[in-house]
């Protein structure tokens, strides 16, 4: 059971690690290059991370300054959507008899 909690503890670690490299502000996109749908998903994803870090660092945003619009925004809030209201989806309401 300890080999169980070390290994989901690790596995955590790795994965938050890896979401906070990919986080919107991060400077990957710029005026240039900025980030079109598949980063609006991913943005959208893991906003809630966003959240929480943006309060420790100031050049953290929740949503990327430097997009290349609609189709940024589109994709943002699919995965906002599906995140969060996508939720209620399997809550199953039990029938009063």
């Amino acid at each position: 059971m300890k080999h169980r909690n070390a290994l989901f503890a690790v596995i955590l670690f790795i994965a938050l690690a890896t979401l906070a490299g990919c986080i919107p502000g991060d400077g990957a996109n710029t005026a240039q290059r900025p980030a079109g749908f598949f980063w609006g998903i991913w943005h959208g994803w893991v906003a809630p991370f966003s959240l929480i870090i943006s309060i420790f660092k100031k050049h953290i945003h929740l949503y990327e300054v430097f997009n290349n619009g609609w189709l940024y925004d589109f994709g943002f809030y699919i995965a906002i959507i599906s995140g969060f209201g996508g939720l209620s989806l399997f809550r199953h309401k039990k029938s009063c008899k």
